[in-house]
This record gives C-alpha cells, structure tokens and sequence, in this order.
C-alpha cells in the first residue's frame, strides 16, 4: 500500500466511524422520544441540512426493537469526534429527561 493509499484508507475509516457515530446519536434520540434532527439544529442552528443525519435518521429502528445506548456511551462518542455543542445539547435533554 502507498502512501495515497494509506491515506485514503485512514479518511475512509474515519468518513465510517463518523457515520456510526451519527447512527448512535440518531438512535439514542430516537430511544428518547426526541427528533434527532431538532436536537441537532439546537446545537448547530445556523448549520444547514445535514444529510449524514438525515441517512442515518432513516436507518434507526422503533426504540421498542432498539437495544439501550447508556448516555455515558453517546456523550463518550460525541467527545470522540469533538461534537461538543451536541454533547451540551444532549446533557440538557438526559437532565431533562431525568426530570420526568
């Protein structure tokens, strides 16, 4: 493997686990009763369409077929990924669903 090669393949495997963290924040919405996608525009308002969002959206399940993400696991995969904004934003609705 050259270096283009190898390079390539590192920014495949990140586009990949981008994905797969966007797919768990989607679920875990889901799981919640909430539209991953208003949770989003709150910690990003001024971002346009997000179509990574919108793909991963249409690929979660009912929560009743879901199995549990732990909010220690979706805050976890956020930092990873420095989504910081999102993180904030989704600390306020686990506080706010701790609340009910």
């Amino acid at each position: 493997m050259n270096k283009k090669e190898f390079e390539d393949q590192i920014i495949e495997n990140y586009r990949q686990d981008e994905n797969m963290m966007i797919l768990v924040f989607a679920q875990w919405c889901v799981n919640h009763d909430l539209d991953p996608v208003e949770v989003y525009k709150k910690a990003y308002p001024d971002q346009g369409k997000n179509p990574a969002l919108d793909q991963a959206a249409a690929l979660t399940v009912p929560k009743s077929e879901a199995g549990e993400i732990p909010n220690e696991t979706l805050l976890g995969v956020l930092s990873m990924f420095g989504n910081d904004d999102l993180a904030f934003v989704v600390t306020e609705e686990m506080r706010k669903q701790k609340g009910k």
